[in-house]
């Protein structure tokens, strides 16, 4: 099969197109042929080992641990490990590879309880791949922080992957929505379901005078202790994109207040995905793409993911 691979750290000129061996599934996987995937943070992050924290998971030097980025994915069931019971041939899915990342190629196996579930009947491919990461992303820490209808919810970074997808669900869940982005992203924030817009490129976040009970950061370029001056005495403070320094930080306000910190890394959930697929299904969520790419231009993909100008999210098609 078909596997856009990387064998060194570095640019995106790193990744490339080669012929790997087609995996086969054991007694609980299924074989799923991948007709999207997309291009996120975390695989950005581990092509350019930034944070240098990725050698010491993924290997020192070079790549070692996995060769094949991609953690989104939507495609078709090929074939069943003969104890699968929860899929069938045919059955169309999209969801996520988690950390074992892989699905920048043509096919994938993964766990039948993996976080997968059947693709919305109402989106393409392509729409279905985009929605994993940033949906599942924004679900794990909303739900963390107990969202209640009526809260004053300020989403920073509200233009990217997780950023769209964060506006949609607080709306959802009934809360007021301020998205913070440049100006040439208010109008699509506001058509997200944003109640308010604030321009970063003009509005400092420390001259924000509003109290919030949920601040989500998605992008992880704050400091924490101008976000958490944001919130009221018990709010809660969502950090989606945390490194090490941003790390450090939220330690240190949860020590010195009564703020609630959520940091890490979600896990994958197959009824995650299922209550994702019923919001896309029922018109109460929608992908945002910004670009589509033909899988042999990953490398375009991935560099134009580096220009820090992506809204919502960049698609790539195998199909």
């Amino acid at each position: 099969m078909k596997a856009i691979t990387y064998r060194q750290y570095g640019p995106p000129e790193v990744l490339q197109l080669e012929e790997v061996e087609k995996p086969v599934p054991t007694d609980q996987e299924i074989l799923i042929k991948i007709k999207a995937t997309a291009v996120n943070t975390a695989d950005v992050r581990l092509r350019k080992a930034d944070p240098f924290l990725v050698r010491l998971v993924y290997g020192l030097l070079k790549p070692t641990k996995i060769n094949i980025l991609g953690i989104v994915l939507a495609g078709e069931v090929e074939a069943l490990g003969k104890a699968v019971t929860r899929y069938k041939k045919g059955d169309q899915v999209f969801g996520l590879a988690s950390f074992n990342m892989g699905t920048y190629a043509e096919y994938i196996c993964l766990p039948e309880d993996a976080g997968l579930a059947i693709k919305p009947a109402n989106m393409t491919f392509e729409e279905a791949a985009v929605i994993p990461f940033g949906g599942h992303t924004a679900l794990h820490f909303f739900k963390k922080a107990n969202i209640r209808p009526g809260q004053k919810v300020l989403i920073y970074g509200a233009s990217g992957a997780v950023g769209t997808a964060a506006v949609q669900l607080a709306r959802y869940y009934g809360a007021e929505v301020t998205g913070v982005c440049s100006a040439a992203n208010a109008e699509l924030v506001k058509s997200l379901g944003a109640h308010h817009v604030i321009d970063y490129t003009k509005t400092n976040i420390s001259a924000i005078s509003e109290k919030y009970d949920v601040v989500f950061d998605t992008v992880g370029k704050v400091s924490v202790f101008a976000l958490a001056n944001l919130l009221h005495k018990n709010g809660a403070l969502l950090l989606g994109s945390a490194l090490v320094k941003q790390g450090l930080q939220a330690l240190w306000v949860s020590m010195t207040s009564s703020i609630k910190i959520v940091n890490g890394t979600a896990s994958t959930s197959a009824e995650d995905m299922n209550f994702l697929k019923q919001l896309l299904e029922s018109g109460e969520m929608k992908a945002v793409i910004d670009k589509r790419f033909a899988f042999a231009q990953m490398a375009e993909a991935h560099r134009y993911v580096d220009t820090g100008r992506k809204r919502g999210n960049v698609a790539v098609t195998l199909d």
